[in-house]
C-alpha cells in the first residue's frame, strides 16, 4: 500500500528523540512507516493498543495519530480534557478533510491520507514538527482543521475548511471561486476560542482550491486570535 521514493522527498538525518507521538491502534505496515517518518525529526513513536484513554490521562505525549473512525471521539475527548495532553498535536489517519470535520470540536491538526505514501507522510511531519517539538518561530502557523463560514461583500455565503492559522491570517480550502483582494467576513471557533467574526481579504490563490485570507489589521477582534495562539503554544 505504501510507496517508497528516495528521489521525491529526501529524508533529513535522524535526530535524538525529544518528543513522543502515540500511534493509537495503527496497524502495520503503516505503523512502521509513520514511526520512521517521525524518527527522522527526533520524535519517538509509541505504539498504543490498549488502555488508551487511561494512558492519555496519566502519560505525557506531544502528539498522537488516530484513525478517523467514530471510536476516536472518546480518545480525543480524553486528550483534550487531560491536564497534560490537552494541547497535543492530533493527527487523523485516513479519510478526507471533510471527514475530519466530524471531529472538529476536538481540534484535529492535520490528516495523513490513505493509502499512505512515504513522501507525503514525511512532508506532513516536516510541516508540523516544529509544533510537536515546541520549537516555535516568531511567526508561527498552527495547523488545524475546522469549518470557516465566509460572507463576501456582495453577501455571498459559503464555507471553507481551514488548514493553518496565524495571528495575521489563515490558509483554507474551498470549492468556491474567489479573487485576489476580495473582501470577506470570516467566522469560526477553535477549541477553547468561542466563535469569532473577523474582517479579512483574499491574499493569495492556488490552483488546488486553496487560498489565503489576511485579517484586517484595523479589526481589533483579531487580538483574540493572537491571545488564543499564545495560550495554545504555552500550553
Amino acid at each position: 500500500m505504501q510507496k517508497s521514493s528516495g528521489t521525491v522527498l529526501a529524508a533529513p538525518r535522524s535526530r535524538k528523540a525529544t518528543a513522543r507521538v502515540a500511534l493509537v491502534d495503527v496497524r502495520e505496515p503503516t505503523r512502521s512507516l509513520l514511526s520512521d517518518c517521525f524518527k527522522q525529526f527526533g520524535i519517538e513513536a509509541v505504539t498504543m493498543t490498549g488502555n488508551v484513554i487511561q494512558r492519555m490521562q496519566r502519560e505525557k505525549f506531544e502528539a498522537c495519530v488516530l484513525q478517523l473512525i467514530p471510536e476516536a471521539a472518546a480518545v480525543m475527548e480524553a486528550v483534550r480534557t487531560s491536564a497534560s495532553n490537552n494541547r497535543m498535536v492530533v493527527y487523523g489517519l485516513g479519510g478526507s478533510a471533510q471527514e475530519a470535520m466530524k471531529f472538529s470540536r476536538y481540534g484535529v491538526n492535520a490528516v495523513f491520507q490513505e493509502p499512505l505514501e512515504r513522501p507525503a507522510a514525511l512532508k506532513l511531519v516536516r510541516a508540523t514538527q516544529m509544533l510537536v517539538l515546541h520549537e516555535f518561530r516568531r511567526y508561527v502557523r498552527i495547523p488545524i482543521i475546522t469549518e470557516i463560514s465566509m460572507v463576501s461583500a456582495d453577501s455571498r455565503r459559503f464555507t471553507a475548511t481551514s488548514q493553518e492559522i496565524s495571528t495575521g491570517g489563515m490558509s483554507v480550502r474551498s470549492g468556491e471561486e474567489v479573487s485576489l483582494g476580495m473582501a470577506l467576513e470570516v467566522s469560526f471557533a477553535l477549541l477553547t476560542l468561542p466563535r469569532i467574526w473577523l474582517r479579512a481579504q483574499v491574499s493569495w490563490i492556488k490552483p488546488d482550491k486553496t487560498f489565503g485570507v489576511r485579517f484586517d489589521v484595523k479589526d481589533d477582534r483579531r487580538m483574540r486570535i493572537k491571545e488564543w495562539i499564545e495560550a495554545y503554544l504555552e500550553g
